[in-house]
């Protein structure tokens, strides 16, 4: 078994991890790396290495959601579903990890116009988007905090920015510390993550971190060896959460990668050690 990429999560920590995991695409899958039923196991094994405390998925079909919360195991609960109604489709499920967090309020909205209504859309988006929101209470710390998370549109460049917007308003409103979570489709510097960014609200945990503990990878590494490029896949943070390590996840698990993105890492502390007052330790 793989080594935690951040190492295990010390007192008051948070391991949050973010990851496309790839859309089953069944019969359609045409490369040997792109079958789910290859990818399945290593997924898993990268779980198991892992233990997130929070895992944000994107792109999850109903049957690849019920085999990730079967890796994590039975001390894991989930929000989010599909995004078309029934529901249906791919989704952003969150997992957590029950006996670390208590589930205060969770929720689904979509990204439009109407967003209490399943599988609307709006600006130009070809596809439903959603973003799915949890509230927990840490059971060490007893601090809450909102996590939000997205996949922004493939195609349209208006449309992401305006879901990021939306994205934006749903985390600055929020009483909490928010963290947010996705697959923006979009480079740092973007105008999507220029909207998430906006005002300062929210922080790229990549650029805040105590340690980077790897390369700046390109996180839409497409199953080859990866290399530094442009970071699509994020974890942004407000200024109440304490980034401790961060970093991208460019190894093979199981004999092989789980997905077609990198998984994205934060080592976050919700209520860091005070510092010491001036004169003590001397």
């Amino acid at each position: 078994m793989s080594a935690p990429l951040l190492g295990r999560p010390r007192d008051t920590e948070l391991l949050i991890m973010s990851v496309n995991v790839r859309r089953d695409l069944g019969v359609l899958a045409v490369r040997a790396a792109d079958r789910w039923s290859a990818r399945r196991d290593r997924v898993a094994a990268m779980l198991r290495a892992e233990q997130p405390t929070v895992l944000a998925v994107q792109e999850a079909l109903p049957a690849q959601a019920r085999a990730i919360r079967a890796a994590l195991g039975p001390a894991y609960g989930s929000i989010g579903h599909g995004r078309r109604p029934g529901p249906r489709g791919e989704g952003c499920p969150v997992f957590y990890d029950r006996e670390r967090l208590e589930l205060l309020d969770g929720w689904q909205r979509a990204l439009s116009d109407r967003p209490e209504v399943p599988g609307s859309i709006a600006w130009t988006s070809v596809l439903p988007r959603v973003v799915v929101g949890a509230r927990f209470r840490d059971r060490r710390c007893g601090v809450e905090f909102t996590l939000l998370n997205t996949h922004l549109d493939a195609f349209s460049p208006w449309a992401r920015r305006r879901q990021a917007a939306e994205v934006h308003a749903a985390a600055v409103a929020v009483r909490t510390p928010v963290v947010v979570t996705g697959d923006l489709n979009a480079a740092e510097g973007s105008a999507p993550w220029r909207a998430l960014t906006a005002d300062g609200a929210l922080r790229d945990t990549w650029r805040v971190a105590d340690t980077r503990a790897t390369p700046a990878w390109g996180t839409f590494a497409h199953y080859r060896t990866p290399r530094v490029g442009r970071r699509i896949d994020a974890i942004l943070a407000s200024a109440e959460v304490h980034v401790v390590r961060a970093g991208i996840d460019p190894r093979q698990h199981g004999g092989g990668w789980p997905s077609d993105h990198l998984p994205v890492q934060a080592l976050v502390d919700l209520a860091p050690p005070a510092p010491a007052p001036l004169g003590e330790g001397a």
